[in-house]
């Protein structure tokens, strides 16, 4: 896979097989090799950059490679990670309980899910809130629910402005006097033309994330036409977003992959899962062996889009965010106009970012 020269420092390649390592099993001689190199300092940054803690201890704890001093600080951030999910856990089934006896249908997006269908382990991935997802029907309902249990609305700054924020966005933000975060969905994406289809009537499944814990999530179709409408619009910039991909598409076949692939076009995903395949194919080889592969590069604007993904993913020694200088959002906002194809498409989203800037 095509892949930009020197984009990658090793701490950065150390920090995806430890990844790696987490999903689906890792090499300990690839591992030792970088450790001899590796700049423990910048690699605790980058680390901490992509938010991969948990995922890092988890092959730094059985490889033994690392100063102790390293080892000490990301066991230490890895158990306030669990510690945190576990508590964000208690909350969800406290959610969930809440909103089932309302009457209520809401699904759990992202967060503890995703991570136990990616590790088996709802614990190891670093998060920081709660996404659910309901009916824009629902939505007077579901605040006056949340105002119940104890959150208070963060983003719109007020309760009446709440109907006008959610036409035009997707989400807004709650947060409780101890300190959990919920982001309530009325939509999953900001432009509508994207997974126009998918929402709260769509296919779930139960997911446990701890004993006596359970709470429904979108089935894998769904999920996976998600994840990469997700992560394209921020352009893939932290490592986690494409690991957690990655990591659901690692026990898949090449058949299966092409499966969800053809299905996430049916749901509206457009270029963002082609872009999606390949960062995932370039990190952790996730098409190895399939013909899909070949298709993907066959598009120009896929190939620009995966490519721009991976210089803001993986082309920078130091990682920084997105919004530390000025104009460092703009490869994401072109990136965003070309996730469907068609004037039409584009013309919304152009109307959409206007909006958001001058909003």
């Amino acid at each position: 896979m095509w892949r930009p020269p020197g984009a990658e420092t090793v701490e950065f390649r150390l920090a995806v097989e430890c990844c790696r390592w987490a999903f689906a099993g890792g090499d300990q001689g690839e591992v030792r090799k970088l450790v001899m190199d590796v700049n423990w300092d910048r690699f605790i940054d980058i680390v901490r950059f992509h938010r991969v803690q948990g995922l890092v201890w988890k092959c730094l704890s059985v490889a033994r490679c690392a100063p102790d001093p390293v080892s000490e600080q990301l066991a230490g951030e890895a158990r306030a990670i669990a510690a945190a999910n576990l508590r964000m856990a208690v909350e969800a089934r406290r959610l969930h309980g809440a909103f089932a006896e309302a009457g209520i249908a809401v699904l759990f997006v992202k967060g503890l899910t995703l991570g136990q269908l990616a590790y088996g382990d709802a614990l190891l991935k670093m998060g920081w809130d709660i996404d659910l997802l309901i009916d824009p029907a629902d939505l007077g309902r579901a605040a006056t629910l949340i105002g119940s249990l104890g959150y208070r609305l963060r983003r719109p700054a007020e309760t009446r402005q709440l109907a006008a924020w959610h036409r035009r966005n997707k989400d807004s933000e709650w947060a409780s006097r101890e300190g959990i975060h919920v982001e309530l969905h009325t939509r999953l994406t900001e432009n509508s033309r994207l997974l126009p289809g998918t929402g709260i009537r769509s296919p779930s499944r139960v997911i446990a994330l701890a004993p006596g814990i359970a709470v429904p999530t979108l089935q894998e179709e769904e999920l996976f036409a998600y994840l990469c409408v997700h992560g394209a619009s921020s352009l893939w910039f932290r490592l986690k977003w494409i690991t957690d991909l990655a990591a659901i598409l690692h026990p898949l076949n090449a058949g299966q992959i092409a499966r969800l692939y053809a299905s996430s076009q049916v749901l509206g995903a457009g270029r963002t899962s082609a872009c999606a395949l390949l960062l995932a194919d370039a990190l952790y080889g996730s098409l190895r062996g399939s013909p899909l592969r070949d298709e993907l590069t066959g598009d120009r604007q896929s190939r620009w889009l995966y490519r721009a993904a991976f210089r803001q993913l993986a082309g920078r020694p130091d990682p920084r965010e997105p919004t530390a200088k000025i104009g460092g959002t703009a490869r994401i906002h072109l990136a965003q106009l070309l996730s469907l194809p068609g004037a039409r498409f584009k013309l919304s989203e152009l109307a959409r970012q206007v909006r958001a800037v001058l909003a």
